[in-house]
């Protein structure tokens, strides 16, 4: 058996790499799929098109590594999270299509949940806050609004995953009805303490734990697909959700350890070991992936608006043609002349989490140009990293020396560079920074044999690595120009 394949099923597009044991890519296919808007904030995926494009990677993949799939040792699969489908027991036919992540159709009844007080209990048994985010909310719409679900689903007739657990049973023509620690801590459903489905959840929500997969260690042997459906039995043995999979795939194994996803938002994931640790900076607390035994322990805080600022710059300012412009614009002045762009577009995630805020440009004078612009959007995303890694060091006492990064916008080097400037750490990019297929591979691989532990760490190395240069005056002169944007961004 030469090699791990990995499948990434992400929110527009599904991945499939093959892996050899340097953890080089030998062969890569991506295909995107349609993404269903019904009404204004509402998005949906049809299951069809997660499965078929799935199918269609795995394909290509192979025959772009100049294999087959019976030289593939095991598979580790990665995906969106949150994001909910329910399918007939018997036959796979789904009742509906799946409820992507960030749809907000149960916004409001994730408001009620808060109203009412259950904030502190959903956060004790879950470390989530009640949010139309996670999978809870969206099952228990299916219910109430797809004719006879409720009571099918009580009859057992109906069966809920994330889309791991969608994979899954579909590759193993149903053997397989699963998922792994990670995923299910973000269903709002999953006691992150006992480890096990929260009995009182499933009664707050009125759904029926005979639905729920099991849940095992995010490296685990799941079951294997089904010959007639890949052409042999190949182990699936490893599946974590996409943040938690780039944050193994980093090999942030121990407590204190900390990575950074750089695309169209930002997710900021610290190890926080065996400690649970409750936030009081608009945190959230989940598990990370482990390849064997009880998961760690993981904080996590999301920037909305990233690479998004990125992608604003190009389609409706039309000041760059591409990403990678931007490099080269934000190299042409020192600095921004005093300009702060913060990107409050939907408002400001963790750790402000206020949602009137309002995106604002501050310092702009008769002087600021093209190049001060594109550097503040720039910036701005450093400013916003910074903001939730400060947040991770008062929540966990824990000192953060380095930051690793993968991403689209990690290969932009004035941006990291920059980051390490405003953080006073070091910024660790990799040489592989498809981290999160990286992640589910290992999992898989150690699971499965196919490497061990010392051999994984010996594959770490190459990448780059970005070192403060700035001043401890400057840097503070900068937040403090940061904090005040920001304030003025909040006054909505």
């Amino acid at each position: 058996m030469d090699y791990i394949l990995a499948l990434d099923q992400g929110t527009t597009s599904t991945r499939a790499i093959v892996f050899d044991r340097r953890g080089a890519i030998v062969g890569k296919a991506q295909q995107e799929f349609a993404q269903i808007y019904p009404r204004a904030g509402w998005v949906e995926h049809a299951p069809r098109d997660i499965f078929g494009t799935a199918m269609g990677v795995i394909a290509e993949a192979l025959a772009r590594a100049d294999a087959d799939i019976g030289d593939i040792a095991a598979i580790g699969i990665t995906n969106q999270r949150e994001t909910t489908l329910v399918w007939d027991a018997k036959t796979g036919a789904p009742v509906h299509n799946a409820i992507v992540w960030q749809c907000r159709r149960t916004a409001e009844y994730a408001e009620k949940l808060k109203r009412d007080g259950l904030s502190p209990f959903i956060y004790e048994r879950t470390g989530l806050v009640p949010d139309a985010y996670f999978s809870a909310t969206k099952i228990r719409w299916i219910l109430d609004n797809v004719g006879g679900a409720a009571e099918r689903a009580e009859r057992g007739e109906l069966l809920f995953g994330t889309v791991d657990t969608y994979l899954m049973w579909r590759l193993s023509k149903g053997r397989i009805f699963a998922t792994d620690y990670t995923n299910a801590s973000r269903t709002m459903l999953f006691n992150i303490h006992t480890l096990e489905w929260d009995e009182e959840l499933l009664r707050l929500f009125g759904i029926p734990a005979s639905m729920l997969p099991r849940v095992l260690p995010s490296g685990s042997l799941f079951g294997c697909t089904d010959k007639g459906v890949l052409g042999a039995e190949v182990p699936v043995c490893g599946v974590a959700g996409d943040q938690q999979a780039a944050l193994f795939g980093h090999l942030c194994t121990e407590e204190g350890d900390v990575k950074n996803t750089y695309g169209t938002g930002c997710f900021l994931l610290m190890n926080t070991g065996s400690k649970a640790v409750k936030s009081t900076n608009g945190l959230v607390t989940t598990l990370g992936a482990a390849a064997d035994g009880r998961p760690p322990y993981v904080l996590e805080g999301s920037v909305f608006v990233a690479g998004a600022a990125v992608q604003w710059l190009r389609d409706e300012l039309g000041l760059v043609s591409s990403a990678a412009e931007t490099e080269i614009w934000a190299n042409r002045v020192k600095d921004t002349a005093g300009v702060y762009l913060v990107p409050a577009f939907t408002g400001l995630g963790a750790p402000y989490w206020d949602a009137s805020a309002r995106g604002v440009i501050c310092g702009i004078t008769r002087g600021t140009n093209k190049a001060h612009m594109i550097r503040a959007v720039l910036e701005s995303i450093a400013y916003q990293t910074e903001d939730l890694i400060a947040a991770m060091r008062r929540d966990s006492g824990l000192n953060v020396s380095s930051l690793r990064v993968d991403g689209g916008a990690s290969l932009n080097n004035f941006l990291m560079q920059f980051q390490a400037d405003i953080s006073g750490i070091d910024i660790v990019r990799p040489e592989v920074v498809e981290t999160t297929a990286l992640g589910a591979a290992y999992l898989a691989g150690l699971t499965c044999g196919y490497w061990n532990r010392e051999e994984l760490s010996l594959l770490e190395g190459g990448g780059a690595r970005f070192t403060p240069a700035m001043s401890g005056e400057e840097r503070r002169r900068k937040r403090d120009g940061w904090a005040l944007a920001v304030s003025r961004a909040r006054l909505g």
